[in-house]
């Protein structure tokens, strides 16, 4: 299976230069973790939950632009990767989400996988083998040896 495959294709992004509380409220009224960094149509950075601190630093929030939060080292997919080398990615890094880009136009976002994605997967099962198809062996009776033919 693919990463396009378990992806959400539509991505929920905000401006570098926009303030963090926003940012957090657009997270909490979405109910999503994770906003990607965009600035003009470029690709900058992800912000997470986790970013913007615990729901009562408002003060915090409100003193700082999402550019100075973001993490700006953003590790991304590709369409057509695993989700097994997806999900190796984001655990031996230990990030929640993976933006998904297609390289060759000018690395343009097309979704985003994150930990719930993978985990929604695993949950349905998906990565259990498919029942196969049963298969009877024509049999042709016991095996009689030359041996035994002679000795009768």
């Amino acid at each position: 299976m693919r990463v396009q495959d378990v992806m959400t294709r539509h991505v929920e992004t905000i401006d570098r230069q926009e303030n963090a509380q926003v940012a957090f409220d657009s997270m909490k009224l979405k109910g999503i973790r994770h906003l990607v960094v965009k600035s003009d149509s470029e690709l900058v950075g992800v912000l997470s939950k986790r970013d913007l601190g615990v729901p009562d630093q408002y003060d915090f929030r409100e003193k700082h632009r999402v550019a100075e939060l973001m993490t700006t080292q953003v590790v991304t997919a590709s369409p057509d990767m695993s989700v097994r080398q997806a999900a190796n990615l984001m655990r031996g890094r230990t990030i929640g989400c993976l933006p998904v880009v297609e390289e060759g136009h000018r690395n343009r976002l097309v979704g985003i996988v994150t930990v719930s994605d993978l985990l929604e997967l695993l949950g349905r099962g998906v990565d259990r083998p498919a029942p196969g198809k049963r298969v009877t062996l024509k049999t042709r009776g016991p095996r009689v040896d030359s041996k035994a033919k002679r000795m009768r």
